[in-house]
This record gives structure tokens, C-alpha cells and sequence, in this order.
């Protein structure tokens, strides 16, 4: 297992590496001792979420409240996302800053967060099956979102063939912009993150 830490503090890729044979492919798609080694702090795991989009679908960019915040690994077990991690942290010397990798269930990597980073993804094939494990549990009343279209990416260049726009929810179409959450003060900091370590 490959854990590279991606340009925004506090969240990695993770790459398994693959054993196959003539019968298939074995792999260990999540290791607390090789997490906890790269990052310095152990992931505890309290919830296990899917979800099974169409191509297209553009999911978050959502985010909880710190404290207590809720880190997550995210996977795709079927098909090909495009995952997005967005820096959503006031404070933080890369606020706004958005990064991108491609899950699938060809390399099987994984993107690791911390509590305070905002996430989403968008589907590359239909029935994308995406497999979270959250360090906490999912509370309505912590949980945030902002517009996954006012960050610094664009999303028309990733749509897949015959898409003609991302398919977001009502609650994502109607989500702030970053500038409007933080004028709001609904974004975590970066301080309160980084006491969390």
C-alpha cells in the first residue's frame, strides 16, 4: 500500500497494490497500521456509507462542522469517479484550493481526509458504487455543504460522453458558494482542525 500525501494538509491517496492470478485480484483495500504510520494519528471508523450514481452525477461538495468534524476514506468498488477534496478550512494557506483523483475499480485507490475538508465526486460511468468509511457518525445537524460549481475546477472537462451537464441534488443546487459560506461563517478553520491532531 502506497499513502502520497496530496498538496492540500491533511488529506493522501492511497494506492493498494494488487495480487492477481488466473482466479482474480486480492488486495487490502484498507489498513489502519499503514494509515496511522503515514498520517501520525490513527482513522477509527463509526459509519460505513454507499452510494450508487449515474454518470454524471455530481455529489457535494459537503463537509461537518468542527468539532467534531468527520474524516473520511472513500473508494470506488464499481466503475470510476472523480473524486474532489477542496480545502474549505478558513486560515488555511491552501483555502480554496481543490484537488482531484480519479477512483476506480481498475486501480482501487483511495482518498484519505481529515475533519474540516470539504468533499464530493462526480460519476465517470453509470452505477459508480463509492464506499466511505467516516470517523464519525452522520449528523443532519453538522453537516454543510457548498456549490461542488464555485470551486476552481471545472466540471464540463470531466463529464463523461453524453452528459450534457452535472445531475446535482436539489440540496447541492441550492448549496452557497465557498465566498458566501465563508462570509456566513459556516466553514471550519484551519486552527480548530489542526487542534484536532
Amino acid at each position: 500500500m502506497r499513502i502520497d500525501p496530496l498538496p492540500i494538509d491533511g488529506a493522501w491517496a492511497v494506492t493498494p497494490r494488487l495480487h492477481g492470478d488466473d482466479r482474480g485480484t486480492f488486495l487490502e483495500s484498507f489498513k489502519s497500521s499503514a494509515l496511522t504510520a503515514a498520517t501520525g494519528r490513527p482513522f477509527t471508523v463509526a459509519q460505513v456509507n454507499h452510494s450508487v450514481s449515474a454518470a454524471g452525477v455530481l455529489r457535494g461538495i459537503h463537509f461537518a462542522d468542527v468539532p467534531p468534524g468527520q474524516a473520511k476514506y472513500v473508494t470506488c468498488v464499481r466503475g470510476a469517479v472523480l473524486d474532489i477534496v477542496v480545502d474549505v478550512r478558513t486560515g488555511s494557506p491552501t483555502f480554496g484550493a481543490v484537488e482531484t483523483v480519479r477512483l476506480d475499480d481498475a486501480d482501487r485507490r483511495a482518498v484519505l481526509l481529515t475533519e474540516g475538508l470539504g468533499h464530493g465526486f462526480m460519476a465517470l460511468t453509470d452505477d459508480a458504487t463509492v464506499v466511505y468509511l467516516v470517523s464519525t457518525e452522520y449528523d443532519p445537524a453538522a453537516e454543510r455543504e457548498v456549490s461542488p460549481l464555485s470551486i476552481d475546477w471545472d466540471p464540463a472537462e470531466h463529464l463523461p460522453a453524453g452528459v450534457a451537464a452535472p445531475i446535482l441534488s436539489a440540496k447541492d443546487a441550492a448549496a452557497p458558494t465557498l465566498a458566501q459560506a465563508a462570509a456566513d461563517g459556516i466553514l471550519p478553520t484551519y486552527e480548530a482542525e489542526q487542534d484536532r491532531w
